[in-house]
């Protein structure tokens, strides 16, 4: 079923990857109605961001890409070259409400909706200077200038705030986080985030795609594979290009270890928030034996420049997948018995569970991805199967089992990634005995006007690279969007009524990304 109000012309984009969509360019008024539809229909909001199209088209752009049933479709509303001012769609979408603020913050495309605050300018730059904008130069010699954010207020007999960062007591990256409580019981959390800032979009620009997907696997250290993915998967689709099979199995062997890697370090986290060290020591025990296995491998742990586009970097000869089998087999035994632990110890399951509700509704309101929204029984992955969805290849024939929970809180966000790392290892344990034969990498030609998006399920959530090339086939403007857009928000729910010693927790059984979000 088609989610719009009204007759939309879909053509499907070339290339391998997830079904995308890119719909007609539409009025103010038709977005706000197609925006409404998909909202009424369960679907999500899936990214928002700005061009300057000033030297091709002459204005701006807002690009919005949604999440349907059966994919994804990116549409775009054109904006005059003076006072560019589109629609607010945080009422609809309330996950909008940052992405416009960004949007206005780096290209000065306004939103007529009632939050006017600053999102990534900290002060760093003038309020009349926006960094995207083709005219904007390199000025590298402004003043920092540090500015108030008006954070809202709760009054109230015996109501006070602790303000948290943003720079920490270790060595997270930095974020602001200003609680609203009585006792210890928190009324409401507010987020400032933005302080890692790097100017990786306008770095981006007029580049070549290959200097891109450098770029784009350092953007969220712990999903380079996913990042590198879904941008290979934009470039071969505004090309037309097609990875072979072996190069498409390949990515998801290393897609599916770092989904691993991750939920290994997350789960020993979560036990030691919960004074548990003895998980911290174990789980992070299997965690480094998985990223030597990961250098041993592909020469890098973290496998950085090892997917392209075109296909991958780096091959795996049969004894090397023999390896990655053996060493599947033995930590589906060991994080067996570490699960056991997990859920028959009294102390964490106190600590875990009821603790950071955020329950299926509010996921939908949010357009939450990912673990998170699967651990509010949400069926929502990029790999799976759904109604009138079929998964890019090569998972289309992995027949991948998806995995849910609908608790909602900090136990079923645990549960979620055990049951994760199990399907993660079987299906690694199938690439390697199936890993079809054939050439690593195609040629790819830039194609000069040339759009595409890539959608990838990444292990936080769904990662996506929006890009265009300029008219001499180099970048004109990528967007590399994280889920933890969506998912910073839904934190501020879940802590609601908790106390303030499980924020900790609660966070970590997110585990979002500063960087990722912050550009």
């Amino acid at each position: 079923m088609r989610f719009h109000a009204e007759p939309i012309e879909f053509t499907p984009q070339p290339g391998v990857g997830a079904p995308v969509w890119h719909g007609r360019a539409v009025d103010g008024e038709d977005l706000l109605r197609y925006a409404i539809s998909v909202h009424r229909h369960q679907g999500r909001l899936s990214a928002l961001w700005g061009s300057d199209e000033r030297e091709r088209a002459g204005g701006f752009r807002l690009h919005c890409v949604f999440a349907l049933t059966e994919g994804w479709q990116w549409l775009r509303l054109d904006l005059p070259a003076e006072n560019p001012t589109c629609p607010d769609l945080s009422g609809i979408f309330p996950a909008a409400n940052r992405m416009q603020r960004a949007t206005f913050d780096l290209l000065d495309i306004r939103h007529d909706g009632p939050d006017q605050r600053p999102w990534l300018r900290h002060g760093g730059w003038p309020a009349d200077w926006f960094p995207l904008r083709h005219d904007a130069g390199d000025h590298a010699d402004f003043t920092n200038a540090p500015t108030d954010y008006d954070f809202v207020k709760v009054g109230g007999e015996g109501a006070h705030e602790i303000p948290v960062g943003p720079i920490h007591a270790g060595i997270i990256e930095p974020g602001h986080f200003r609680f609203s409580v009585v006792g210890e019981r928190v009324l409401r959390l507010e987020q400032r985030l933005g302080y890692q800032h790097k100017g990786v979009e306008h770095r981006l620009a007029s580049t070549d795609f290959l200097t891109g997907a450098k770029l784009i696997g350092r953007i969220s250290g712990d999903s380079t594979c996913a990042y590198a993915w879904a941008y290979a998967a934009a470039v071969e689709a505004a090309c037309g290009a097609t990875p072979s099979p072996r190069a498409l199995m390949l990515r998801a062997v290393m897609l599916e270890r770092e989904r691993v890697a991750n939920h290994l370090g997350d789960l020993g986290a979560l036990g030691n928030d919960a004074a548990f060290a003895f998980g911290l020591t174990q789980f992070m025990r299997l965690k480094e034996d998985w990223l030597r296995l990961n250098a041993d491998l592909f020469g890098h742990r973290f496998m950085m420049d090892r997917i392209v586009p075109g296909g991958v970097s780096h091959d795996l000869a049969p004894e090397a997948l023999a390896r990655m089998v053996e060493q599947c087999e033995l930590f589906a035994r060991e994080v067996s018995e570490l699960r056991a632990i997990y859920d028959n110890h009294a102390g964490l399951q106190d600590r875990f569970l009821t603790t950071g509700i955020i329950n299926t509704d509010l996921a939908h309101e949010l357009s939450l991805t990912g673990m998170a929204a699967r651990a509010t029984g949400m069926i929502l992955d990029g790999r799976v199967y759904r109604q009138d969805y079929t998964p890019p290849p090569p998972y289309a024939a992995l027949g991948v089992r998806p995995v849910t929970d609908e608790r909602g809180d900090v136990a079923a966000r645990v549960a979620v990634r055990f049951d994760e790392i199990f399907e993660s290892l079987r299906l690694l344990r199938a690439m390697a005995v199936g890993m079809p034969a054939g050439e690593i990498l195609t040629t790819i030609t830039p194609v000069a006007g040339g759009a595409g998006l890539g959608v990838i399920e990444g292990w936080r959530g769904e990662v996506l690279v929006g890009l265009e090339f300029d008219a001499v086939g180099k970048l004109a403007r990528v967007h590399p969007h994280d889920p933890s857009w969506q998912c910073w928000p839904a934190l501020e729910h879940a802590v609601m009524n908790d106390i303030v010693p499980d924020f900790p927790l609660i966070n970590k059984s997110f585990n979002l990304s500063y960087s990722g979000a912050d550009l």
